[in-house]
Formats: C-alpha cells, sequence, structure tokens
C-alpha cells in the first residue's frame, strides 16, 4: 500500500491543505476526462474467468461418444482400443489434420498461435461441422453427446493454452458448450475431474495409456526401419495392417481387474503412491504379463515371413528431432515429412513419446535433488530447524526412490516389449547421458518442450556415427526448439561433422522446405554413399558376391534380423555387408586376390 508523504509545513497564517478526499475526487474526475477524450470506456475491468462446463459423469458414458486423436496414426488407433478396453466403448478419432483443418483454426481461433493448435483445433471443429451439416446432427445433439478428450500441459510455450483455444474455437464455430477433458501427463495416477466422472484418469488409465504408448512407438519404428528396403513395394503397409489388427484387438482384451489383493500387494501399499493394495496388485500384474510379449513375438514373426528386404542397398539415415507435436504427427502438420524423406532414399529414425515419458520422470529426479533442504533451511530455531531437516531427509529418500524406480520400470517395459518385436528398435535413451551431452550447450534445468534433449540428440547421433543428418522440425514460433537452435550454432562449431537442418513448419511453405531438406539430404546421402563403399572395400569381396551370398539365405532377408553396430557407421547397408562378409569367411569363403599391376 502506497503511502502520501507528509505535507510541507504551511506557513504562519496560511490556508490549510485540502483534504485527501478531495484530492482523489479531483485525480479521479480528471482520469475520466483523458480517458473520455481518447475514447476509452470507464466502465470496470471485467477480469477473465473460465467459462463453467456441463460435466461428463459416469451415468452418460452409454449415449456419449468420446472424440480423440492427434498423434500418429498407430497412436491413434492404439488409443481408440485402449479406451474400448477400459469400458468406454463409443469411442472416435478425429482424422490426421489437413490443411483445411490448419485454416480453420486461424478463422476461428485467436491470433499468433503455433501452427499445431491451428491443426488440431481446426480438425475438432470440422469434424463437428461435418457431423452437424452432413450427417443431419444438430449443433444440441452433438454438445450432449460428444466430448473431446486430450492431454493437457503446462509450462513456458503454448501448449498450456490448448484448452482454452478448443474452448474459444469451439465457441466462434457454434458449438458453444461443447464439453473438453483433459489429462494432465504429469498429473500422476489419479486425477479427479469430477464426482463419478465419465472418465476415470486412474491407474487402469495409465497403464493402458502406458502400454499402447509404447507399442505404437515400437510399431513405428520398426516400419520406419524396413519400408526404404522392402523388395516388393507396399508390402510393408500391408503387412503392418494385421499387426496393428492385432495389437488392438490385444488391448481391447486386456484385464486389469483383480479380485483379491495379495499378501505382497498389501505388504508393499504403505511404500507406493498408490491408492490401496488393489491398485499395488494390478501393478505387479502388469509387470508379470506377457499378454503384449506374446502379441508381439506372433507380430514378429508374421513381419518375418511375409516381408522381404534388401539391406545391401545404402540409405542415408536421418535423426527426426525437434518439437513434440511436430515430430508425432504423419501429415500436413509437419509437410509428410516422414513420408516425403523415405520417397527420396532416406530411412528415418524418430524420436519415440516414451523418451519424452522418462525425460520428464528423470528432470523430476534432478529438481528433487536440487530442492533437496530447501524447505528445513528458512525453519528458525536449532531443534527445530533438526526436525525438519529429518522430516525433509526422510520425504527427500522416499521421492528418489520412487523416481528411481519409475525410471527403471519404464526402462524395462519398454525393453522387453522391443525384445519380443524382434529387438531392432532403438533401446530407451539414457537420460543421464543426454544431459551430460547438452549442458554445456543448453542448461538442462531449462525446462519446455523436450529441454536440452534436442541439443543433446544433435551431439549424441552425430559424434557417434549413428545417423547421417539430423532434421528438427518445429512449428513458426516455437520458443523451446528456437532456443535449442541458438544452441545449436555452438554444437555444430564444435562437432563439424554433424549435418543439421532445423526446419519450421506452419500451414504453408511445403515446397520450401522439400527444397531446404533435399539439399542437406544430399550431402547425407554423400556420407552414406562413402560409409558403404568404404565398408564394401574392407570386407575384400565385391558388392555382387556379398549380394549372391545374401539372395541364397532366407535368414538374411528377414526384416528382423540382427545387423551387429558398429561404431562410428550408420548406415544400415553399411553395416550389413560387414556383417555378410564375415559370415562368408566362416563358410569358408575367401575373396578373390587383386591383380597384379602390370
Amino acid at each position: 500500500m502506497s503511502v502520501r508523504p507528509e505535507p510541507p509545513p504551511r506557513a504562519h497564517g496560511g490556508m490549510p491543505p485540502p483534504p485527501d478526499s478531495v484530492i482523489d475526487a479531483h485525480l479521479e474526475r480528471e482520469r475520466q476526462r483523458l480517458l473520455r477524450e481518447a475514447g476509452l470506456a470507464s466502465s470496470p475491468p471485467q477480469h477473465l474467468r473460465k467459462l463453467a462446463e456441463h460435466p461428463f459423469l459416469e451415468e452418460e458414458r452409454d449415449s456419449v461418444t468420446i472424440l480423440t486423436g492427434g498423434f500418429s496414426r498407430h497412436h491413434d488407433l492404439f488409443l481408440r482400443a485402449g479406451f474400448q478396453g477400459l469400458g468406454y466403448t463409443r469411442t472416435e478419432l478425429v482424422p490426421t489434420p489437413t490443411k483445411a483443418d490448419f485454416q480453420a483454426g486461424k478463422e476461428y481461433g485467436n491470433n499468433g498461435q503455433c501452427s499445431p493448435t491451428y491443426f488440431t483445433v481446426g480438425a475438432l471443429v470440422n469434424y463437428l461441422k461435418r457431423l452437424r451439416d452432413e450427417e443431419g446432427l444438430s449443433t444440441e445433439t452433438i454438445v450432449r453427446d460428444y466430448v473431446f478428450v486430450t492431454m493437457g500441459a503446462c509450462g513456458p510455450c503454448r501448449f498450456g493454452m490448448y484448452e482454452s483455444e478448443y474452448r474459444l474455437a469451439l465457441r466462434n464455430a457454434g458449438f458453444e458448450g461443447f464439453r473438453i477433458v483433459l489429462f494432465q501427463i504429469k498429473g500422476g495416477v489419479h486425477q479427479v475431474n469430477g464426482q463419478k466422472p465419465g472418465i476415470a484418469f486412474d491407474l487402469d488409465f495409465f497403464l493402458t495409456f502406458g502400454n499402447l504408448v509404447m507399442l505404437a512407438d515400437l510399431v513405428n519404428e520398426v516400419a520406419r526401419q524396413i519400408r526404404p528396403y522392402e523388395v516388393v513395394p507396399g508390402r510393408t503397409d500391408r503387412v503392418f495392417e494385421k499387426v496393428q489388427e492385432k495389437i488392438q484387438a490385444g488391448l481391447r482384451e486386456l484385464s486389469l481387474h483383480v479380485e483379491r489383493p495379495s499378501a505382497p500387494a498389501r505388504l508393499l501399499a504403505p511404500l507406493l503412491p498408490l491408492k490401496d493394495s488393489a491398485e499395488v496388485d494390478k501393478f505387479l500384474a502388469q509387470l508379470r504379463s506377457q499378454h503384449f510379449v506374446s502379441i508381439l513375438e506372433e507380430c514378429a514373426r508374421l513381419i518375418d515371413e511375409e516381408i522381404e528386404v534388401d539391406y545391401t542397398r545404402p540409405r542415408p539415415k536421418v535423426k527426426v528431432t525437434g518439437e513434440f507435436w511436430a515430430t508425432l504427427t504423419e501429415g500436413d502438420g509437419n509437410y509428410n515429412m516422414y513420408r516425403y524423406l523415405e520417397s527420396q532414399g532416406a530411412e528415418v529414425a524418430a524420436e519415440p513419446i516414451t523418451t519424452w515419458i522418462t525425460f520428464l520422470v528423470s528432470q523430476a529426479r534432478v529438481y528433487a535433488k536440487d530442492a533437496k533442504g530447501l524447505a528445513s533451511a528458512e525453519v528458525e530455531g536449532g531443534f527445530a530447524r533438526l526436525r525438519a531437516r529429518a522430516g525433509e531427509e526422510l520425504q527427500h529418500h522416499k521421492r528418489m526412490l520412487v523416481l528411481g524406480v519409475t525410471e527403471r520400470i519404464l526402462k524395462r517395459e519398454y525393453d522387453r516389449l522391443r525384445a519380443a518385436l524382434g529387438g531392432t528398435a532403438n533401446q530407451s535413451a539414457d537420460h543421464d547421458e543426454l544431459r551430460r551431452l547438452a549442458h554445456s550447450f543448453y542448461n538442462s534445468r531449462s525446462q519446455g518442450g523436450e529441454g536440452h534433449m534436442e541439443v543433446a540428440k544433435t551431439i549424441y547421433y552425430s559424434s557417434r556415427g549413428l545417423a547421417h543428418m539430423v532434421l528438427s522440425l518445429k512449428p513458426f514460433g516455437c520458443l523451446p526448439s528456437t532456443q535449442s537452435d541458438g544452441a545449436q550454432v555452438a554444437v555444430l562449431a564444435q562437432y563439424p561433422q554433424a549435418t543439421f537442418l532445423p526446419v519450421e513448419t506452419s500451414g504453408e511453405g511445403d515446397i520450401n522446405a522439400y527444397s531446404r531438406v533435399q539439399m542437406v539430404l544430399a550431402e547425407a546421402k554423400t556420407k552414406s554413399r562413402d560409409e558403404f563403399q568404404e565398408s564394401i572395400a574392407k570386407t575384400g569381396f565385391s558388392l555382387e558376391e556379398i549380394r549372391d551370398y545374401a539372395a541364397g539365405r532366407r535368414e538374411l532377408r528377414r526384416p528382423l534380423q540382427q545387423v551387429p553396430k558398429i561404431e562410428g557407421v550408420a548406415g544400415r547397408a553399411a553395416r550389413f555387408v560387414q556383417y555378410v562378409a564375415g559370415l562368408m569367411r566362416e563358410d569358408g569363403l575367401r575373396p578373390d586376390p587383386a591383380p597384379c599391376p602390370r
């Protein structure tokens, strides 16, 4: 509160100063006069308040359709199947956003939003408009009988405002009151969104969500590894249609019901951040379950039986990083970049969502370590501070134990599913190593987007010879990714062997983006060809001899065969020819001696 200065002493016989009320009234009249001259309204300020929304309740599940989507095709399909397995049988997908959706998002939403907002908001609005205009549903019916479920988050970028943008665009498009249901990725395994909510964000939901994310991550990665080398064009897509059907059936059939909690669950319940021993038993059942392992093993056999590959064709390997949504979608939102890269002869390696989830857990562990001792330091008094310090120390160790175990469990679950699908997908990321690589270029405590990981991946994949090119995709004006691009200048100065390209995406600019990618991809192709030729030269055999040997052995044309990694060799074909040459030597074959020079 401001304090009015004391008035100067008045001279003998002078007039007393006017009272404060008179001064305040004069100032207010003058302020109103200036506002009128400026043409500004002088009504009391209207503060922003979140509009009240009719909740989605449990008794509505049989009559309300849940809409979801916005990820990659496999993530979306598995998400729908996961919802259906949890009992939400009325679940439909909003189609992958297109440029028309981007324009609708700009028309009905706020100015200055990033393109993922426009694409996803516009896709939902256009879907509802098709229900109204083409299928004949009334606006009242749509608002009453449909809800949209999506992820929420907070942070320094506009992702935390998506919910508000959805509501604004829906109101402007004539669907005021349409319900948006959020689950927070950092909100824990019990998120209350109302009394008897229509969607329970509980342990069952998050176990299902974790499973489907890992499954979709692995299916995406393995398909992208195989597609550039397939002998019969289009065969990979056809086989993976069968794979996704098997996994969707598995998600619908998954049962998480527990009849009676076991003795180990009752013992562990006080130590774990779960509601009761029944939930502990569900968690333990997840760790023991072979449900998805057996499904993926069946899928692996199907892939090896029905797809034939030729790994003697060199392909540049392109590692894709950047903003979460731009690297995840498979449509106009990132210029259909994955299919474009494959059409140009590249093998694409995108980062799985699982890496982002484990990154959040790893960062929580770092922040907990940084905060240790801060709360007790504010307590006054020797004994009171000692008690506070002891309590804080106990809570710290418990939190670090829970976070550490969570990291290990996520890694264990991902790696056992990875092994079941042939073991060719990359292992889960080592976040301590990524943090160490990036910290001198990008402070690893900085939050937002993928944090330091964009910088770390450029260093990791380039310095270790794991990719010929790193492509960073991000929406125009994305704050965290723009900061990362600034740091990449220093990275490239220290790692000149890195081939790095940042591409900003929006609703337009496809041709310009493709042109830039083509120029840098040409350099990556040269790296790939040179590496391949060096590998052939090391074997002593000719390429024709290696191909003839592989052609006679079906196991060398299996897509899920284990091609050993070679330090500093990124290309699958370059590693494959060295691997085959070793098998040829084991069979007693020797390269022809070089002709003597005349």
